[in-house]
């Protein structure tokens, strides 16, 4: 792991980072569990945030003990009957309860009331997810589709750029009516030095040259991606590779795509001074547009204009909207590249364990609090599948067990819930230390 964090420093930011989204998660999820049992009627004994050593407790006056504990990785909410927090039935302790204490206990509820109160778990995480990724989107706002440029990004001195306020009207020739304009021509004009650019500024329309739109800056940086692994950084311009110049983003995509994972030699704008880096592109699994998955060499940065475009105000129905939309989005993704990796079609290694999670979320605080949170909300819809899947001891296993006994009209028996119990536990640790393995081997 010391290989994986070049300073204590590192480490320790990454570790706080990994804790903070982990904890903010997993109270959401228990706290789902626990208000839906309350309202159901199912009384929660103990509210816990992290395993082992209790650093904190105070009882409610519910009855409810919550308490922090020592080990930061988890936590669970423990209903009267249950013998563990995986929710597994304490047989002597139900029976010895009379009737009205065996309705408030988690074993002796109505069945409706059993399932809502697991549902809410995973409801809770989806229901952050949108939250968050609204917010994210009213705070920061999103880019205007008008063609007009806001703040100038610091950029090397030799380049010709625009000036804030300036309204594109055409480059090269090329009639510009949106941003999406502009996108496309930056992908499809020949790469230069400099174009020329027809703009409205002051009231007045004017042909000047510029830089070209797309040039090879540093947007985001992927974490876990040869670029963060080699040091390149938010704002970094990329002037060369392998001493050839570059203007374009297309053209470090196709240097980087003809180098079949060779090393690439190139030289970085920062802050005023020069950098030499060297990095080899890795292979990488993407979705792609049309469905399914597609597997690409890549660095691991986004390009984008050489200006911050307009930035304009989110509604909150229209961020909501647009959060709900994104949690489908990741459910659909995660569930297709989780199916793509068992039949083979991409590599395993695609899978993290707590390792690769506490690097991403050490490598999104880095890149500001709206990183940071929205990596939460991925997480937490993440979390919110995962919970779902029909494996005793999640979520989903106990709604298995629930819809059993709605159609049989009695549970499984005690010792079938033990047995599978311990399946679907022996099931979650071999994919615990499958997933941890990739972290650890995984290139």
């Amino acid at each position: 792991m010391t290989e994986l964090i070049p300073s204590f420093g590192g480490f320790a930011f990454t570790l706080l980072a990994f804790v903070a989204a982990l904890s903010i998660i997993v109270a959401i999820h228990d706290y789902g569990h626990y208000i839906v049992g309350r309202w159901s009627g199912i009384h929660a004994e103990v509210f816990s945030l992290g395993f082992g050593p209790v650093l904190f407790a105070r009882t409610d006056r519910h009855g409810t003990k919550w308490q922090v504990a020592a080990l930061p990785f988890g936590g669970y909410v423990k209903f009267l009957g249950d013998a563990n927090a995986a929710s597994g039935k304490d047989a002597a302790a139900v029976d010895a309860l009379d009737p009205e204490e065996r309705r408030r206990s988690m074993h002796g509820a109505p069945l409706w009331a059993r399932a809502a109160t697991v549902a809410a778990g995973p409801i809770f995480n989806f229901i952050l997810s949108v939250i968050v990724f609204a917010g994210v989107m009213v705070f920061s706002g999103q880019a205007s589709n008008e063609p007009v440029v806001g703040d100038i990004r610091p950029m090397p001195a030799d380049m010709q750029l625009l000036e804030p306020g300036d309204r594109i009207l055409s480059i090269e020739g090329e009639a510009v009516e949106t941003l999406v304009d502009v996108f496309e021509l930056g992908r499809t004009l020949e790469p230069a030095a400099a174009l020329s650019y027809e703009v409205e500024r002051d009231g007045q329309t004017l042909t000047v040259d510029a830089n070209f739109p797309l040039i090879a800056v540093v947007e985001s940086v992927t974490p876990r991606s040869a670029a963060m692994d080699a040091g390149l950084e938010q704002g970094d311009v990329i002037r060369s590779i392998d001493g050839a110049p570059i203007y374009a983003f297309e053209q470090l995509r196709g240097a980087v795509e003809a180098s079949q994972g060779a090393e690439l030699a190139l030289s970085v704008w920062r802050d005023g001074e020069m950098l030499d880096i060297a990095l080899a592109p890795r292979r990488m699994d993407l979705p792609s547009p049309e469905g399914g998955f597609e597997t690409r060499w890549l660095i691991g940065v986004t390009g984008g204009l050489f200006f911050d475009p307009e930035i304009t105000r989110v509604g909150l129905g229209e961020a909501i909207t647009a959060g709900g939309a994104t949690v489908v989005n990741v459910v659909q993704t995660s569930l297709s590249g989780l199916w793509h990796m068992i039949t083979g079609a991409i590599s395993s290694c695609n899978l993290q364990g707590p390792i690769g999670i506490a690097e991403t979320s050490g490598a999104a605080a880095s890149q500001g609090l709206d990183s940071f949170f929205w990596f939460v909300a991925v997480l937490s819809t993440a979390v919110g599948l995962l919970n779902l899947f029909p494996i005793p001891v999640l979520d989903g296993g106990h709604l298995l067990f629930h819809a059993f006994e709605a159609v049989a009209g009695r549970p499984p028996s005690d010792r079938a819930m033990r047995l599978f119990m311990t399946i679907g536990l022996t099931l979650i640790l071999s994919l615990m230390l499958f997933a941890l393995t990739n972290d650890l081997f995984c290139p």
